[in-house]
């Protein structure tokens, strides 16, 4: 019997001993980058956009979003009574999982358009993507810094259906233009979240659409599980189904964390997923050094500073400044803001003046800084070793002219972990008084962690 307890109990005392004498791994050094950071100049447009991000997991079908009025309709509460006309954005982002793991049945994603009025209303699809985890946009390493000018480098469907709107591509499963009735409605989007064959059974669908209508309409996106045939096989639900589940459903399952009230300081800060109508859609800015300047006066060698990128409460980075569009309308437990402005595009424009009397060579890049609201010390700070969260996912477009005065297009895809400075995006030999405009357009992606800087620097003059 002691032999026995002394046999169980050696591999659990080695284990307590190795545990004294191994040191554990030290967490990584920060680095203070001493610098400047600026409030990005410039605002949100007023386009809205319907963001259809809570729940982010469905496990039970139902209404994920609808801008209807509440008219009629068996949940009232389900419903946001908000009109679109002209311009608007459709955002979408969700997970299906197998639960029970056993029940593998899709669940499709409808988004429907419906038309109030007495007359046709024509929308038009300028832009649009939609692409699945598996197997459209696997989850997979990759570089930090690659060059992505057709497209085919990503991870997750959030990044790939970003670059293609970038990229001011409509995916073919979506037409030119749809015409409603009066009095009518459209399926906009009608696909399956399918878990079948997967291990696990997890699966995500994100979509962006950029739209255009001559009338009034409203928008809803929902959430079903497949019909099935006679013979046991999937079909995706029909326009009357979807309809009938607009009319007499609940909001979708289950429902993610109840965010943190904008007004409450306290740690920690539950942001919430996004379930309404947001305010904006792109953010253009012009990038110089006071309102009224025509230029953007490069750091003195050695030196940088940077814009701060999709900030948000809580992350400011010293700047005060909250980019996160405000929402028009949304449910009462979903986030009071669109943070992250997953979707949204940022349209940047660095006039960039060397007002040294040397040649200079000068970078932009785009980094995450570890995330604080007022800085401690006047710089960001960085880890030695990157964090192994990935936090930004995505491709940027880079417009400039390279040395030859020859006009340069690039798209660069980026993968950055917490706390990491980045590679520089665009790098300029500038002459002595030169100036040069550098153009930065990215959309923010799902699957992201706010907040980036934009950076520019000027390399230090050998000594």
């Amino acid at each position: 019997m002691v032999e026995k307890i002394f046999k169980f109990m050696l591999p659990l005392l080695l284990n307590f001993l190795l545990g004294q004498t191994t040191p554990a791994t030290l967490p990584p050094e920060e680095v203070v980058q001493p610098q400047q950071v600026r409030p990005l100049p410039g605002q949100l447009d007023t386009v809205p956009t319907f963001n259809s991000n809570s729940p982010e997991l469905v496990l039970k079908e139902g209404i994920l979003l609808s801008t209807f009025p509440p008219d009629g309709k068996k949940v009232p509460t389900a419903h946001l009574n908000f009109p679109f006309r002209g311009r608007f954005d459709i955002f979408a982002h969700h997970i299906a999982k197998a639960e029970p793991p056993e029940n593998l049945q899709s669940l499709y994603l409808g988004i429907i358009l419906h038309n109030p009025g007495s007359e046709a209303v024509k929308v038009n699809i300028w832009q649009a993507a939609s692409y699945l985890s598996q197997p459209d946009a696997p989850f997979i390493q990759l570089p930090s810094l690659s060059q992505n000018l057709l497209g085919k480098v990503f991870a997750g469907p959030g990044d790939r259906v970003m670059s293609d709107v970038l990229r001011g591509v409509r995916q073919e499963i979506f037409p030119a233009q749809i015409e409603i009735p009066p009095g009518q409605s459209r399926m906009l989007l009608n696909l399956p979240i399918p878990v079948q064959g997967l291990t696990p059974p997890l699966n995500g669908r994100s979509t962006l659409i950029r739209l255009w209508s001559n009338g009034t309409v409203y928008a809803a996106s929902l959430a079903m599980f497949a019909r099935v045939n006679p013979d046991g096989s999937e079909r995706s639900p029909t326009l009357e189904e979807w309809q009938n589940l607009l009319d007499n459903s609940d909001l979708a399952g289950p429902r993610d964390k109840t965010p943190t009230p904008l007004e409450q300081t306290g740690k920690p800060i539950i942001y919430g997923r996004v379930a309404g109508v947001a305010g904006g859609s792109r953010w253009r800015a012009l990038l110089v050094d006071n309102p009224k300047a025509r230029y953007l006066t490069i750091p003195q060698p050695g030196q940088v500073f940077s814009y701060a990128l999709s900030t948000l409460h809580g992350g400011t980075l010293g700047t005060g400044q909250i980019q996160s569009a405000p929402m028009l309308v949304r449910y009462p437990d979903t986030a009071y803001r669109a943070h992250g402005n997953y979707g949204i595009q940022y349209s940047l424009k660095l006039p960039l003046y060397n007002n040294t009397q040397n040649p200079q060579t000068v970078s932009v890049s785009m980094q995450t800084p570890l995330k604080e609201d007022q800085l401690g010390k006047p710089g960001l700070r960085f880890l030695s070793t990157p964090a192994p969260q990935v936090f930004f996912r995505g491709t940027v477009r880079v417009r400039y002219k390279d040395d030859q005065g020859q006009p340069q297009t690039q798209f660069v895809h980026l993968v950055q972990r917490r706390g990491q400075p980045g590679e520089p995006l665009v790098l300029l030999n500038m002459k002595a008084g030169d100036r040069s405009l550098v153009e930065v357009d990215f959309l923010y992606p799902p699957d992201a962690t706010p907040p980036q800087v934009l950076t520019v620097s000027t390399q230090a003059e050998p000594r």
